[in-house]
């Protein structure tokens, strides 16, 4: 018998489509991600106004820009791309939500874990607005308020680490 594993469908390019598509494989701690009935687009933004924003319509515009920055990390790992603090808030979110974190990582990468390890100093030349322009070259459509405010105030990761965004 051959059992074949497919990778998702990426024909859509919509944020909340791909984060509530992690939701059936989610394999930890389920009771705590699944019980509450809630799509998983629903609680990340939940956990964003809980901690990090004070309107929905904001909480959906970070995470949605989030999704599309961490898909794409995961998608083109020799592409050199990064966030500002606003989408950073929505990048944050869905990592510490880590049984979340672990099937996008399932369902996105390959199984395999992308890690996130930021350098402390910010870089300040303009990688956010080409991540933007990197964003809309493979299919999505970024917030460009949220991307042009931190245009040149990046919050970059080690492209050295294995696998990092």
């Amino acid at each position: 018998m051959t059992i074949m594993i497919e990778k998702p469908s990426l024909a859509t390019r919509d944020p909340k489509e791909l984060l509530n598509a992690v939701r059936a494989r989610i394999a930890h701690l389920t009771v705590n991600i699944l019980d509450d009935g809630m799509s998983i687009w629903d609680r990340e933004v939940a956990l964003l106004l809980r901690d990090e924003v004070d309107t929905r319509e904001t909480a959906e515009r970070i995470l949605g820009n989030a999704v599309m920055y961490m898909i794409a990390s995961m998608e083109n790992p020799d592409v050199h791309i990064g966030v500002g603090r606003i989408v950073d808030k929505g990048v944050h979110q869905v990592i510490l939500d880590t049984p979340v974190y672990f099937a996008f990582c399932d369902l996105y990468n390959g199984g395999r874990y992308k890690h996130h390890a930021p350098f402390i100093k910010r870089r300040s030349d303009g990688l956010v607005i080409r991540t933007a322009d990197f964003l809309r070259s493979v299919g999505f459509t970024p917030d460009e308020e949220l991307w042009a405010k931190d245009g040149a105030d990046c919050s970059p990761c080690d492209s050295k680490v294995p696998d990092s965004h």
